[in-house]
């Protein structure tokens, strides 16, 4: 893949992250029985800051949690024996039933992972209320799935492929725009 954009680097990132999570905070009137829960793997450093962002505000402390989409996505059939799927397990420091669940990941593509997340969070508990909150839209979608927060909408065609770099996984912050050859 030929790297073609830089389209958000360290500082957009962040300001992008603040945003969601004054967004978050104004759509729930605050944060009590919300719960931020990332989709492995970025996802869950993403709520991570999310979770800091949002103490910085309120001065209150949001539960973190994250759950693994392993098993519950639709192209598991399409693995070989050589490249078996490797769970990691979710965890989830409190409950989910009666909560609004603020489900988080980086990029938000055909809606896949997505629906995948909600079954994962179904078979959890029974959240009041599912919201969904993506650094990244980058259209394309096919299933009915909308996100409620979004960092940065970047429309793309189908020959690229976004990649989010981010410190704890990759050593570095950026969102990149790539062609596929």
């Amino acid at each position: 893949m030929t790297k073609k954009a830089t389209v958000l680097d360290q500082p957009a990132i962040r300001r992008a992250l603040t945003r969601i999570a004054h967004e978050i905070i104004e759509r729930n009137k605050g944060i009590e029985n919300c719960v931020l829960v990332g989709i492995k793997t970025r996802g869950i450093y993403i709520a991570k800051r999310l979770a800091e962002r949002i103490h910085d505000i309120e001065g209150e402390e949001i539960p973190v949690g994250e759950i693994d989409i392993t098993l519950y996505r639709d192209d598991l059939s399409k693995k070989t024996e050589d490249n078996e799927p490797e769970v990691k397990g979710s965890d989830l420091p409190v409950d989910i039933t009666n909560k609004k669940v603020i489900l988080i990941d980086d990029v938000l593509f055909t809606g896949r992972t997505v629906r995948a997340g909600l079954d994962a969070l179904m078979d959890l508990g029974r959240p009041s209320q599912i919201q969904l909150a993506v650094l990244v839209d980058r259209g394309h979608r096919e299933l009915p799935i909308r996100a409620d927060f979004v960092g940065k909408n970047i429309p793309t065609s189908g020959s690229e492929k976004i990649m989010v770099s981010l410190s704890e996984v990759d050593g570095e912050e950026q969102v990149t725009i790539h062609e596929k050859e």
